[in-house]
C-alpha cells in the first residue's frame, strides 16, 4: 500500500540581491511562466528555491523564495553517490513537472552504512508555501528475484514521465519495473500499478503478488519518455530501447539497431521531434557510452562529432566514461549535459541537424562550460533543462556543483549566474566568501563591491596574520550595483603562493582598492587532498 506523508517546510522570501539559490544545485525545472524551481543540497541541508524572472536582458530577478528541507536528516532527493556512481542511469537527478503533484524528484533515505543510498519513493513539491512539500514513500513490490547480483540502488527511480491528459505519473524503477501512479481522482484516491517488461512476449505485464522475476526475461527499466501527441511510452532498458505500439496497448516494439544494447536513458522534444538515447556498457575494463539520435521519425544513428573544419572525428565520446545528466530542447537545437565520474570533465554538448557543434577551444572543443561562458567559474555542470521565459519563449537553466545555476534567454549564446548572493557592502565595507568553507581541491569566490572603477589587490592571511597568498595585485575592477568580483580570477583554492595546500583552519581575506578602501573577510579551508 502506498501512502502520502506530508511535512511542512519553512519558507523565506528574499528581495533580489539577497540569498537566491544554494551553490550546490542538482535540478532546475520550469515552474510556470518566468519561474524556475531549483533543488539544492549543501553540506548543512537541502532545499528548494523558486526564482521569478522578469523580461529584458540580462534576465532580471523579481523575487526569490527559499524553503529549507526540514527533513534532510531523514530524506533527500539526491543520493550520496551522484558524483561517483559508475552506472550512467544513477549519475542524474530525474525530475518532471507533474500536474497536481507539482515537481517530482526521487527520494532516498539512509542505508545501513549511514549514506543516502536507499530508494524510498519520490518527493512532490507543489510550491514553497507551508504544506507544499510531500514525501511519498513507495514500498518495493512483494516479489522474489531469481537473480541475486543487484543492490538496493538497482531499484532507484531513474526517470519520470507525466501524462497530462490522464494525470498519470510514470516512473522507471530499474529492476522493479515501471510504476504507474494515477492521481486523476485526487490524492485521496491514488491508483498505483507496477508493470514489468515481458521480453519474450514483447509486452508490459502487471506485477502481481508473489511473482518470480528473472532479469533475462524481465529486463530493468532504466529510463523512459512520453512521446507528445501520440502519448506512447519509450522505455530505455538493460536489453534495448522499446516503444508502445499505441497509447492503449500493452504491446511493445523493440527499436532496430539498439536491440542488443544496454540503453540507460531516452529523451524526447524539440521541433521537429528528436529522440536522444544513451547506451552504456563495460568493455575492456572501461565504461563505453554512446549517444544516439532519431531526427523527425528517422532511424537511430550515432551522434556525429565534427571539428571546426567540418571533418568527422571518431572516438570523441565513446572512448571515455561520459554519461548524460540531462537533455534540453530549444526548437531544432539540443543541449546535452554530460560529465565523467567525479566530474573531472563536464559541460554541454550542442547538437544541430548534422551532429555535435564544436567551438574554438584547443581541447574539449565540443564541451561548452567555463571557457565557453556557460558558467563563470570552473565548476561541475550537473544538469540542463528548458523553462518558460516571461515573454513566452524558451530559456535554459544549468545547475552546478558549487556555483548555483546559470540561466540563458537566447538559446545559450549568453548566460547569467544565479547563486548565494548575500548582499555585500559598498566600497569593500563587507567581504563575503562563497562558499565559506573550502573543501579539499575546492575553491571559494571572493565577493566584494566597488562604487567606482578601481584597481584591486586581494591577499590571504593565516590566523596569525602571516601572508600566504596574493590572489591579484592592482587588477582593474568595474563599479557595480551588486558585485565587482571577476569570477574568473577572484578565487582562492586553499593554496599558498608556492601552490602548496595550506593547513586546515581559518584564514583572513583582505581586499584593497586604490582609493583607500580596505575590506576584510574570512574563510575556512579543510586542507589538501
Amino acid at each position: 500500500m502506498f501512502r502520502i506523508v506530508l511535512f511542512f517546510c519553512v519558507s523565506y522570501l528574499f528581495a533580489a540581491g539577497e540569498l537566491l539559490v544554494s551553490n550546490y544545485s542538482f535540478a532546475a525545472t520550469s515552474f510556470g511562466k518566468g519561474k524556475v524551481l531549483v533543488f539544492s543540497r549543501g553540506d548543512a541541508n537541502g532545499g528548494f528555491s523558486l526564482l521569478e524572472f522578469g523580461t529584458g536582458a540580462p534576465l532580471r530577478i523579481l523575487s526569490s523564495e527559499f524553503s529549507i528541507f526540514e527533513n534532510d536528516v531523514e530524506y533527500t532527493a539526491v543520493h550520496d553517490g551522484i558524483l561517483s556512481d559508475t552506472k550512467a542511469e544513477l549519475r542524474r537527478v530525474p525530475f518532471v513537472k507533474a500536474g497536481k503533484l507539482g515537481s517530482v524528484l526521487p527520494m532516498y533515505e539512509l542505508d545501513s552504512t549511514g549514506l543516502f543510498r536507499k530508494p524510498a519513493g519520490f518527493i512532490s513539491m507543489r510550491g514553497v508555501e507551508e504544506g507544499g512539500l510531500s514525501y511519498i514513500p513507495l514500498e518495493l513490490p512483494r516479489i522474489s528475484y531469481l537473480d541475486t547480483s543487484f543492490s538496493l540502488m538497482d531499484n532507484a527511480l531513474s526517470a519520470f514521465a507525466y501524462d497530462s491528459l490522464s494525470n498519470v505519473l510514470w516512473s522507471a524503477m530499474g529492476a522493479s519495473g515501471l510504476l504507474r501512479y494515477d492521481v486523476s481522482k485526487g490524492f485521496g484516491n491514488v491508483q498505483e500499478k507496477t508493470l514489468v517488461l515481458n521480453k519474450k512476449e514483447q509486452r508490459l505485464d502487471t506485477l502481481t503478488y508473489g511473482m518470480e522475476l528473472k532479469f533475462s526475461n524481465t529486463p530493468s527499466i532504466l529510463g523512459l519518455a512520453l512521446e507528445p501527441e501520440k502519448n506512447v511510452l519509450w522505455l530505455a532498458t538493460s536489453t534495448g530501447l522499446w516503444v508502445q505500439e499505441d497509447a492503449q496497448s500493452a504491446k511493445l516494439k523493440l527499436i532496430s539497431g539498439l536491440e542488443k544494447s544496454r540503453v540507460t536513458g531516452v529523451w524526447l522534444g524539440g521541433t521537429p521531434t528528436q529522440i536522444i538515447a544513451e547506451t552504456s556498457e563495460y568493455k575492456s575494463g572501461h565504461l563505453e557510452n554512446k549517444l544516439w539520435r532519431s531526427l523527425d521519425g528517422k532511424n537511430f544513428s550515432e551522434v556525429v562529432f565534427r571539428d571546426t573544419t567540418g571533418k568527422k572525428i571518431k572516438g570523441v565520446y565513446d572512448g571515455t566514461d561520459y554519461s548524460v545528466s540531462d537533455v534540453a530542447f530549444v526548437g531544432k537545437q539540443v543541449f546535452v549535459a554530460v560529465r565523467t565520474v567525479g566530474g573531472a570533465e563536464s559541460g554541454l554538448l550542442k547538437l544541430d541537424s548534422l551532429g555535435a557543434i564544436p567551438w574554438e577551444a584547443e581541447e574539449n572543443q565540443w564541451l561548452y562550460g567555463f571557457e565557453a561562458g556557460v558558467v563563470d567559474r570552473n565548476t561541475i555542470i550537473l544538469s540542463v533543462n528548458d523553462w518558460f521565459l516571461p515573454n513566452g519563449g524558451t530559456g535554459l537553466a544549468v545547475t552546478t556543483y558549487g556555483n548555483g545555476i546559470s540561466v540563458s534567454a537566447d538559446s545559450g549564446k549568453t548566460w547569467q549566474p544565479v547563486l548565494n548572493q548575500a548582499a555585500v557592502g559598498k566600497n569593500l565595507s563587507s567581504i563575503r566568501m562563497v562558499p565559506s568553507v573550502i573543501a579539499a581541491d575546492g575553491e571559494s569566490l571572493i565577493a566584494y563591491n566597488l562604487s567606482k572603477e578601481s584597481k584591486v589587490t586581494i591577499e590571504i592571511f593565516s590566523y596569525d596574520m602571516r601572508k600566504v597568498r596574493t590572489i591579484v595585485k592592482d587588477a582593474l575592477r568595474p563599479a557595480s550595483a551588486g558585485r565587482s568580483t571577476n569570477a574568473a580570477e577572484d578565487l582562492w583554492d586553499g593554496r599558498d603562493d608556492m601552490g602548496r595546500a595550506v593547513t586546515m583552519g581559518i584564514y583572513y581575506v583582505r581586499v584593497k582598492d586604490n582609493h583607500g578602501h580596505v575590506g576584510w573577510g574570512k574563510v575556512m579551508t579543510l586542507g589538501g587532498r
